[in-house]
């Protein structure tokens, strides 16, 4: 781009010494250093500037004079144009160095809220991948994460209803309350419990945020939490108004749907039973894909919804990692590239041999 900024000086001034003389193309000179104060920095535009003011000269001293009246104008024009160009890539600098501090404070803050789970984790192996539908952000009101207990591994994935700083807000206090009680509490019954006392008491904390008109019952998070043993081959598994995570076997896709699911939390003051536990066949080579609604109500130009399950019975078995890149390519391309809601996958394949 530079180096087209300097052709453009090049161009114009042979052109100019080589036109009639009714004919000054001067003042296409200062669209060099405007052009360059939009990608480059003061002191390049500044020399930018200085070229095209040369350049005027030898097109004054070639065709007439340095002292006609026509150059002086075309030079003073020049150096005032050049000069504020200058000015504005110093305040596109400044703003652009500010934009770049307030990203790298904003991702700091993001991974400390969801933190990227590690890859592998016992006898499991790990992938997860998160797609925020708001620009530039890395994390919405989707959540996920995993802890590491004495005889195995818990992990959680949900989403919490709504958008914004508010979902961002409820999502930590979810992934705080896991984080710090997953290694405590004795069976998976008890830690949703927890969760739910967490979530329940910020909804009715008076020194909560506003929440402007929404309805107490609307502010909920829908969570799937998971067990998996180091020695079982299985999962065990309790659904808070979630959608079904899905097991993969030997090329086949089947949703693990849990006979009684509980309510999402922050809702279940509405229910009587407590949360039970339901036990499913996760054996060495299985993978567990859990995901959140962004994906499976992602749609296309027709209206058609994202078809997970289909999707990932096509795929290859190529390990955690692989699958989650090919169903983010396949649901991007699904959604013409731009998604309505956040999305959230993550992937647990369970390795053989021991941990």
């Amino acid at each position: 781009m530079l180096l087209a900024s300097i052709a453009l000086i090049a161009v114009v001034t042979l052109v100019d010494i080589m036109a009639p003389p009714e004919v000054h193309l001067g003042p296409f000179l200062v669209a060099a250093p405007a052009v360059t104060a939009s990608f480059a920095g003061p002191r390049t535009t500044a020399r930018v500037g200085a070229l095209a003011v040369l350049a005027q000269v030898v097109v004054a001293t070639v065709r007439t004079t340095l002292v006609d009246l026509n150059h002086m104008i075309q030079f003073i024009t020049l150096i005032l144009m050049s000069a504020f160009a200058t000015l504005f890539a110093h305040w596109r600098e400044r703003h652009e160095l500010k934009l770049t501090r307030l990203r790298s404070v904003a991702k700091t803050a993001q991974e400390v809220v969801l933190k990227p789970l590690p890859h592998r984790i016992g006898p499991l192996r790990i992938a997860c991948v998160y797609l925020a539908a708001e620009t530039e952000a890395q994390i919405g009101g989707d959540l996920y994460a995993a802890a590491r207990t004495s005889h195995g591994t818990r992990i959680v994935i949900g989403d919490v209803r709504g958008k914004g700083l508010e979902a961002v807000g409820d999502a930590a206090l979810l992934l705080g309350a896991f984080r710090g009680a997953a290694h405590r509490q004795a069976d998976l019954p008890s830690l949703v419990a927890f969760l739910e006392g967490a979530v329940s008491s910020d909804l009715d904390d008076p020194a909560a945020p506003e929440r402007g008109d929404e309805d107490p019952c609307e502010s909920f998070i829908t969570a799937a939490v998971l067990d998996v043993p180091d020695t079982e081959p299985a999962l065990h598994l309790i659904n808070c108004g979630h959608p079904p995570p899905l097991l993969v076997r030997d090329g086949r896709v089947v949703p693990l749907d849990v006979r009684n699911p509980a309510p999402p939390l922050g809702l279940t003051e509405f229910v009587t039973t407590g949360p039970s536990a339901q036990t499913f066949a996760f054996e060495p080579g299985d993978i567990a894909l859990l995901y959140t609604d962004g994906v499976i109500e992602a749609r296309d130009r027709d209206g058609v919804f994202f078809p997970l399950a289909e999707r990932v019975a096509r795929l290859p078995d190529e390990g955690p990692d692989a699958l989650l890149a090919r169903l983010c390519d396949d649901l991007v391309r699904h959604a013409g590239g731009s998604l309505g809601d956040d999305a959230a996958m993550v992937a647990i394949e369970r390795m053989p041999g021991p941990s």
